[in-house]
């Protein structure tokens, strides 16, 4: 978590090489190519992330829906240092960006989460709220209920915590301090009106044209924080919103860099409610790539082999 909030002050500081996005779609999936630089130990680093997203392959191939690389580079004479897994590093990466965010613009005293998907984020993204909040009980959706269930007694048996099955997402919506959704929607899990005052959501599924989660109304009362304006204005949550003309670019309240170098203030009250617009942004994966990479290379770990030239 420490490396991916210290990536997003120095983006707020100036001191990255600016983050860059493409994205490629696919008949049953696409491809996304997230690249951005930063300096850290007194050495530039580089990383360029390609990921293939392709939703159907756990029940069609029985392969992951995420997968990938991530090459990382040294800036400073563009000698090529590593190339690593990118799924590891992606869920762990977009989960520590929700716990940043979830320090800043949740209430301290948030006892009652829910999680949307119960897929390899939503583990991750619960175990990182569960590092920020004090849980007590935590409800867990899917759209496969038997899913839900077994992701409900797998994570109770790691935390201390109670985690529940939820057959209604609304309700337990309605119960929560803090909603975190994580899945491949292209539609409203939830109404606006199920969100109580107070509430922090953090919307991580939405990173590409199409997708939502959130009902564009609930954006145009919050708070609202993105990791990267103009990323999130392409294929984040708040894409829908402002096609509908409920929020313009003008009514987002801060990027996530800005909140965490207290430029802008997270939560200032305790009924505001908040919206974490996450779409994963570059400086991310290099921070994390750079953590792993430094790690190993102390340790000894991983294969080496010559690059040309």
């Amino acid at each position: 978590m420490t490396a991916v909030e210290d990536a997003f002050r120095m983006h707020a500081r100036g001191e990255t090489l600016a983050p860059a996005i493409l994205g490629v779609p696919a008949d049953r999936g696409g491809f996304h190519v997230k690249a951005a630089g930063l300096k850290l130990h007194g050495r530039g680093y580089f990383a360029a992330k390609t990921n293939a997203n392709f939703p159907g392959n756990p029940a069609r191939s029985g392969r992951p829906t995420i997968q990938g690389v991530v090459l990382l580079f040294d800036a400073d004479d563009g000698a090529p240092l590593a190339v690593l897994d990118s799924i590891e590093i992606t869920l762990l990466r977009t989960a520590a960006a929700t716990a940043a965010a979830a320090k800043r613009l949740a209430r301290p005293d948030s006892r009652v989460a829910t999680v949307c998907g119960c897929g390899e984020q939503g583990r991750v993204q619960l175990d990182a709220i569960a590092l920020a909040l004090p849980l007590e009980r935590v409800h867990v959706f899917d759209a496969d209920p038997g899913r839900a269930r077994s992701f409900a007694a797998e994570s109770g048996r790691r935390h201390s915590f109670a985690v529940e099955a939820a057959d209604d997402l609304p309700s337990a919506v309605r119960e929560s301090d803090v909603v975190v959704t994580c899945t491949p929607a292209r539609g409203a899990l939830f109404a606006a009106d199920d969100v109580r005052p107070g509430t922090f959501l953090a919307a991580v599924g939405a990173d590409s044209h199409g997708k939502q989660e959130l009902d564009p109304r609930l954006l145009a009362r919050a708070k609202v924080v993105v990791d990267s304006l103009d990323q999130c204005a392409e294929i984040g949550e708040i894409q829908h919103a402002l096609a509908a003309s409920l929020v313009s670019r003008e009514d987002v309240h801060a990027e996530l860099a800005d909140v965490l170098d207290d430029r802008k203030p997270g939560r200032t009250s305790a009924d505001e409610i908040t919206v974490f617009d996450s779409t994963g942004t570059a400086l991310e994966d290099v921070a994390a790539a750079i953590a792993v990479y430094e790690k190993a290379v102390a340790a000894g770990r991983g294969t080496r082999f010559a690059f040309s030239g």
